[in-house]
């Protein structure tokens, strides 16, 4: 059933906002930021002259409200500004950083489902068992651990010392040598799919036991039917909301990722402006990661009510 339009407008109104919201407020932290670029471009034993003018051309000696208005008309327009440092577009930098990051989230998301899903399923209809103890232990302990600390392990282990695996990306392509992106993959699927597959666990075995599911069983339903069709959809409303909180997870994920590994995407793109006080790259790509999560946060809620009608009576 699909939802009400009324609750799809009051989203929709609601999702407006926090992307307003989110504008302000990347531009208010940029703003916020330590340094000035006009010092760091004007060298180590910087000029005030020169600094001065660095700034006039920078247009950072205007007041903080006519530069917000000027980018804020400028993203409204698809114009992120251009870098203070290099001269360059700021779609430059997105448009460099993207396919690699784009990759490495893209593949964590297609394994992430089938992988969280299968688990929890697994685990919920041996509730109790050996399995289900030792996939509960497991999700457990390495949820535990933290990114940074699994991807120096499994560099180490499998980079280093066993020499299956690249350690990093430096001088590799991820698009023509995919070995280098199977210990990034691994180490953004460490922590999701443990939330993800708990989440299914216990929805699973809440709906096994409702009424319409011993209904299917009188009427001699087979198991794998009733796990598959009749359960699982029932299951997935809270698991659909937390792959969404984890798209917005994987956006400062990758960037510790790319950074670990050596990869060339948006977070190494953001990181270089951060260091540079490049803050037209850091203001656009911040603005564009905080305008993906919203979109992202709202097709889940629409997700979650298709998947749990129900809930639309109390909306």
């Amino acid at each position: 059933m699909t939802p009400h339009p009324s609750w799809i407008g009051r989203r929709l109104l609601l999702g407006l906002g926090q992307t307003a919201a989110v504008v302000l407020f990347v531009f208010a932290l940029t703003e916020a930021l330590p340094g000035d670029a006009a010092v760091a471009l004007a060298g180590d034993q910087p000029d005030p002259a020169r600094i001065a003018r660095i700034r006039e051309t920078m247009g950072l000696d205007r007041p903080a409200p006519e530069r917000f208005a000027h980018w804020l008309a400028g993203l409204l327009h698809g114009d992120l500004g251009t870098s203070l440092v290099s001269g360059r577009p700021v779609t430059g930098y997105l448009a460099d950083g993207l396919g690699p990051t784009l990759l490495l989230a893209g593949a964590t998301l297609v394994l992430l489902v089938p992988l969280s899903v299968g688990l929890g399923v697994l685990a919920a209809r041996r509730e109790g068992g050996p399995l289900d103890k030792t996939v509960s232990a497991l999700t457990l302990g390495v949820h535990a651990v933290p990114e940074f600390a699994v991807g120096i392990l499994l560099a180490t282990l499998f980079g280093l010392w066993l020499a299956w695996l690249p350690p990093t990306a430096v001088g590799l392509d991820p698009f023509t040598e995919p070995a280098v992106l199977v210990l990034p993959v691994v180490v953004l699927l460490s922590r999701p799919v443990c939330t993800i597959s708990r989440l299914v666990r216990a929805a699973m075995i809440d709906a096994m036991a409702s009424p319409h599911i011993a209904h299917a069983r009188r009427y001699g339903v087979s198991g794998a039917r009733i796990t598959w069709t009749h359960a699982l959809p029932n299951a997935l409303a809270p698991a659909t909301q937390q792959l969404a909180r984890t798209c917005d997870w994987l956006l400062s994920g990758v960037i510790v990722v790319e950074a670990l590994f050596v990869i060339p995407g948006l977070g190494t793109v953001l990181h270089e402006a951060v260091a540079a006080r490049d803050l037209p790259v850091v203001q656009g790509m911040a603005a564009v990661f905080g305008i993906v999560t919203v979109a992202v946060n709202l097709a889940a809620d629409l997700a979650a009510r298709r998947f749990a009608p129900r809930s639309e009576a109390a909306a």
